[in-house]
């Protein structure tokens, strides 16, 4: 069928994708002291703005980006974030300050989206009762990218430097844009929207907000991201902290960091199987109060519990992020997906932006305050999902 071509084209793409960003973007902490930086604190911040920037300005633009993609097709919209990509990662192999650094991640800012928009792609694919598998299938390729991308660039840094590592990652970034080129159809999606029942065609912002347990988990997805993404700037810097030899660095980090995505992808998958069995209610709250407690490991000094640490902690956001989505995506009504996913997609990205910032100021006083703090997010997730969430049920991923 033209829609599952669609999703599996989506699937390749972000795979690629987030296995080339995740070749380079961990090891950015170790790449900033290359360019002269030398103090922790300092190398913290400069990594956090770098990190943040670029999914701030794409949560601001995130709407007017829509509107072009529903009036020209999200595949138009898709190419340009990659070809950006392209050329701006290969860039970034020359710069020689790390203010050239940031410089970059705000143009790519202007353009970039290409990510969070493909769980939006592949539920517009896919029929409503296969939407919750395609979510799954995306979201999981999005963590095995990152499971292989830490692990090569650590090859590649330890081998040949971190500069010819951006070159690999620009590499990704085209094979991805070749995929959606050839195999995406925007002609195969909306399967669902076919039927003459499509009461969401104008729908409003204020329409998307008021559909039921929505605000929750757009609350809960921004937490969750905000989460996630604090470990970038911190966590290869945290490791020289406990006493890993300089040189095992990024080894080290790019194995944690691959632990993390290969759990996290174990997570997204095992989400669809809990979904037919519990209620969503109860897989979001045990999955978060497990990345609530694998976060709490993370201020150990011993570098095997903050591996099982991350092993934990990738199962719980994984699971608790596809649920959560799929909980969003159930209450929609017939073409509504288009303004809802965007909604979505712009508190995902406000977490992921808001995030590194934070992680880089706060972690270059003290790392551990930031592990502290996601332990208290994911815990108010939790509570909060398991107090206010309503008319919810255990539902069939097909």
């Amino acid at each position: 069928m033209r829609w599952q071509r669609n999703v599996y084209a989506v699937t390749a793409a972000s795979f690629l994708g987030y296995t080339g960003f995740t070749v380079v973007m961990p090891f950015l902490p170790l790449f900033i002291g290359q360019l002269g930086v030398s103090d922790t604190g300092a190398i913290a911040v400069w990594t956090g703005i770098s990190l943040g920037v670029t999914p701030g300005l794409t949560a601001v633009l995130a709407p007017a980006w829509g509107k072009l993609g529903d009036r020209f097709g999200r595949k138009i919209m898709v190419e340009r974030s990659l070809v950006s990509f392209v050329v701006l990662m290969a860039a970034m192999a020359f710069v020689t300050r790390p203010w050239h650094v940031v410089a970059l991640r705000i143009v790519q800012g202007l353009f970039a989206g290409y990510g969070s928009l493909s769980v939006a792609m592949a539920a517009e694919s896919a029929p409503r009762d296969r939407m919750p598998a395609a979510i799954g299938l995306v979201q999981t390729a999005q963590r095995l990218g990152p499971g292989v991308g830490p692990v090569i660039g650590g090859l590649l840094a330890g081998v040949f430097g971190l500069r010819p590592a951006f070159i690999v990652t620009a590499l990704f970034y085209a094979a991805a844009l070749v995929i959606i080129f050839l195999r995406y159809d925007d002609r195969a999606t909306h399967a669902y929207a076919e039927t003459p029942d499509v009461p969401g065609r104008h729908v409003t912002f204020q329409d998307v907000l008021s559909f039921q347990n929505f605000i929750l988990m757009m609350a809960v997805i921004f937490g969750l991201q905000f989460v996630d993404r604090s470990f970038g700037p911190i966590l290869p810097l945290y490791i020289e902290q406990i006493g890993v030899a300089h040189e095992r660095i990024a080894i080290v980090s790019g194995v944690l960091f691959s632990i993390m995505a290969a759990t996290g992808a174990l997570g997204h998958h095992l989400c669809g199987k809990l979904l037919t069995r519990y209620s969503t209610r109860a897989v979001i709250t045990s999955a978060a109060i497990v990345g609530a407690v694998a976060s709490l490991l993370f201020v150990s000094t011993h570098v095997w519990l903050i591996a099982i640490a991350s092993a934990c902690f990738g199962v719980g956001i994984g699971a608790a992020m596809t649920a959560s989505f799929s909980a969003a995506g159930r209450v929609i009504p017939h073409g509504a997906h288009g303004t809802s996913f965007g909604v979505l997609t712009s508190a995902s990205l406000t977490g992921m932006a808001i995030s590194p910032f934070f992680a880089g100021f706060v972690g270059g006083s003290s790392i551990r305050v930031v592990f502290l703090v996601n332990v208290a997010i994911m815990l108010v997730c939790a509570l909060a999902v398991r107090r206010s969430m309503v008319g919810e049920h255990a539902a069939s991923v097909g």
